[in-house]
This record gives C-alpha cells, sequence and structure tokens, in this order.
C-alpha cells in the first residue's frame, strides 16, 4: 500500500467515524449518563468490533482475488457503485437525528463496553461499507503487513474519534459542534464518497 493510498484510507475513515449515526448515539448516551470514562469505553470496544469486520472482509478479499479475478472486479464496481449511494444519501441528509441522543441512566463500564461492541459487530451495514471500502485497496499479492495496517487504521481511527468525543464532550462542546455543524459534516463526507467512487469506476475502465 502507497503512501497516498493509506492517506485516501484514512480520510474515508475518518468520514465514516466523524458522520453522525446509531454508533455515535450509544456513544453519546453513555457519557451524558455515565460520563467520560463510561463514553471513551463504549468507543474502544466499538473499535473493536470495527476492527473484527474488518479483519473478516480483507481476509475474504484476499482468497477472493486469488480464486477469480473477474468476480473480484465485479465486487470492486458493485462497492464503488455503494460508495457513490452513500454519498448522495449523505449529501441529501437534511438533519444530524443521531445527536439528539439524550442521557441515559448511568452503566457500569462493562455495559457501556458491550453496548459498544455490540452496535458495530451486529450492523450489517459495516460489513457492506468495509467490503466497498477495502475491494478499492486491497491488491493481488498484498502482504499480511498490509492487510493488518488497513485492519488497524480503520479501528484506531474509530476509537480515537469516538474517545475524543466521549473526552471533551462536555468540556468543549463537541456535541454542540457537531449538531450544528451536522449538515457540513454529511456534506463533506459525501464528497469524498462520490470522488473514491469516480476514482475507482475510472480505474477500472482504464485498466
Amino acid at each position: 500500500m502507497t503512501w497516498m493510498n493509506w492517506l485516501s484510507l484514512c480520510v474515508i475513515c475518518l468520514a465514516g467515524a466523524v458522520s453522525p449515526g446509531p454508533s455515535l448515539a450509544v456513544v453519546l448516551r453513555h457519557t451524558l449518563g455515565g460520563g467520560g470514562a463510561q463514553g471513551m469505553m463504549t468507543g474502544v470496544c466499538h473499535a473493536f468490533g470495527v476492527a473484527l469486520w474488518a479483519l473478516v472482509t480483507v481476509a475474504g478479499l484476499s482468497v477472493l482475488i486469488l480464486e477469480s479475478e473477474a468476480a473480484y472486479r465485479m465486487i470492486t464496481l458493485a462497492g464503488a457503485g455503494y460508495l457513490a449511494w452513500l454519498g448522495i444519501k449523505a449529501l441529501r441528509s437534511r438533519s444530524g437525528g443521531a445527536l439528539q441522543a439524550g442521557a441515559g441512566a448511568p452503566a457500569s463500564l462493562m455495559r457501556a463496553g458491550l453496548d459498544g461492541f455490540m452496535i458495530s459487530v451486529l450492523n450489517p451495514k459495516l460489513a457492506v461499507f468495509f467490503l466497498a471500502l477495502f475491494s478499492q485497496f486491497v491488491v493481488p499479492g498484498m502482504s499480511l503487513a498490509g492487510q493488518a495496517l488497513m485492519v488497524a487504521t480503520a479501528a484506531v481511527i474509530d476509537g480515537l474519534w469516538y474517545c475524543l468525543v466521549a473526552l471533551f464532550l462536555s468540556r468543549t462542546g463537541v456535541l454542540s459542534w457537531l449538531a450544528s455543524h451536522s449538515r457540513s459534516i454529511d456534506r463533506t463526507t459525501g464528497v469524498i464518497l462520490l470522488l473514491l467512487a469516480l476514482r475507482v469506476v475510472q480505474l477500472q475502465v482504464n485498466s
């Protein structure tokens, strides 16, 4: 994986993490209800779920490349289409409903961590997202180190973002900032996803 490809992967993973959704709602609920420690535990365990999906996706794509180049090409184009659909959906978003989460009852660290892990590992959209995203970066003969870098990048960015939200939520007004800029965040995410989808299609046409 080149530095440019890795930076592109970082940008997409960050955009996906920042974009408001049910995972953010869970982190906010535990942060507002129990404090920063509960919120950070939720974020860390959410990242473990993300790592699991990323690992399964990378391993599966690597096997598919070896078995059928045509099937891999089809998945790559389908993935580009899905990323484009996500981009259009983000551009059309009108509100950050997930940011309206209220404070829940205080929960134990174990419960907060379990909620964070389950909201990610039981989310089939993550599987589709990583299949669409990673199919643009996994290449024939990719080393285990390269695959591990992709998995680690997705998990670390996800965990760091939610931990930062939990840590600074009550001190720096992160929640209010996210709420007031939710449309801008969605639009930026949408543009990034559409550009990546167009880049993939162009590469496939030229190959």
